[in-house]
């Protein structure tokens, strides 16, 4: 039963009212146990569901990191790409992927949400089994930094998945502790700390929401988790299943009993019923959106662009189209922190620029590019991700 699967940074102008291709859901039958559905986009605004991306009754074709080729799964086990039991999802919006793992199994599957092919991670590292609960992954989400986070039940392993080139590999970061102060509200307890999703932060830190709706904040370095509180507003026995941050900053959660998504505002832990009325059953949230994060400003001041994104060859483009803009712009760099880490003034001529920029010795990591106009108005903000 799913009931078991238990700012510096902060500038939004608003979220786009209608659905977008960057929030992403596993949904399930409506049953009372785990029967995986499919993988759909969802309307991070009102709760309600768009396109179905792939199914538990598609074709799958699947490839192996490991060996190379295609392989053939037997359906009938929990170590397919479409078993019945799925509830960790995270999407990495770099590469336009979703990362997911069947709950009793060890396997690390990645769908190409565009050609729907599958590649198999195969993964010697987490310690699965379908009769231990405690060792069921159910929290995934992308961390800050570009990486993939995954989570078991009682915390006793935390996933790195990287991806270098074509090829992921997979680390064990450790065991999460529960914080001296968390009394009652333990981490590693099913009642209060089991189940659930996670998102992240601009600070590559975690926030874990359990099924019972507790909030923990995990702090990766310090492999704690910390209690913030309890979520308020929602219906009595609402099961949290599934969280992602919106547009907005926000973070939106869904239940795997078929109830309505709530948005719940971090700060607070009020949640709010989104204003769709439909009901489907979640298993699993994702997005492209992290919590207290300068990135999710919408560009919509000026027609500026910066591109790639994903950063291998430490230069980007800076892409200028627009007539208001004239004079100096300048661009700053700043690191996950907040800190100035670059800057550089580049010269708008008729409302045009195409400019390439050499990041200099920025190291591996993510960063905001910060565009302004010479008063200081910002004009422009995107996360990037420099890799060797």
């Amino acid at each position: 039963m799913k009931k078991h699967l238990f700012p510096l940074f902060l500038l939004v102008l608003g979220a786009n009212a209608q659905a977008q291709q960057d929030f992403f859901a596993i949904a399930g039958k409506d049953t009372s146990s785990i029967v995986f559905s499919d993988f759909r986009v969802m309307d991070a605004t009102n709760g309600t569901s768009g396109d179905k991306l792939f199914s538990a009754d598609a074709v799958a074709k699947v490839f192996s990191q490991e060996r190379k080729g295609n392989v053939s799964e037997d359906k009938n086990s929990y170590n397919h790409s479409q078993a019945t039991t799925m509830a960790a999802l995270a999407y990495d919006p770099m590469n336009n992927n979703l990362v997911y793992m069947p709950m009793f199994s060890s396997n690390i599957y990645i769908l190409n949400a565009k050609t729907k092919e599958i590649t198999l991670v195969d993964n010697t590292v987490t310690k699965v089994t379908s009769c231990d609960i405690n060792s069921h992954i159910t929290r995934m989400t992308a961390g800050y930094d570009g990486n993939i986070y995954a989570l078991n039940n009682a915390g006793s392993q935390l996933l790195q998945i990287s991806r270098k080139g074509s090829q992921y590999t997979v680390n064990d970061l450790g065991i999460i502790k529960d914080d001296a102060a968390n009394g009652k509200n333990s981490f590693t307890a099913i009642e209060t700390g089991f189940g659930g999703d996670m998102i992240a932060d601009a600070e590559n830190n975690f926030y874990v929401f359990s099924a019972s709706g507790n909030v923990f904040k995990v702090v990766a370095k310090e492999l704690k988790a910390k209690f913030v509180g309890k979520i308020s507003g929602l219906p009595e026995n609402y099961s949290v299943n599934g969280s992602a941050v919106n547009a907005s900053g926000k973070v939106v959660i869904a239940s795997a009993k078929g109830d309505s998504l709530y948005e719940v505002d971090l700060t607070t832990l009020q949640a709010k019923v989104l204003p769709g009325g439909e009901k489907p059953h979640i298993y699993d949230l994702a997005s492209k959106y992290f919590a207290n994060d300068r990135a999710t400003l919408v560009n919509a001041l000026a027609n500026i662009d910066i591109y790639p994104t994903k950063v291998d060859e430490h230069y980007i483009n800076i892409n200028v189209n627009d007539q208001k803009i004239k004079g100096n712009i300048l661009l700053n760099v700043f690191d996950i922190s907040g800190k100035n880490v670059m800057k550089q003034k580049l010269s708008v001529k008729g409302g045009s620029l195409n400019q390439q920029v050499y990041l200099k010795s920025l190291v591996n990591g993510a960063y905001i590019v910060n565009i302004t106009d010479e008063s200081g108005k910002a004009l422009f903000n995107k996360k990037i991700l420099v890799t060797e």
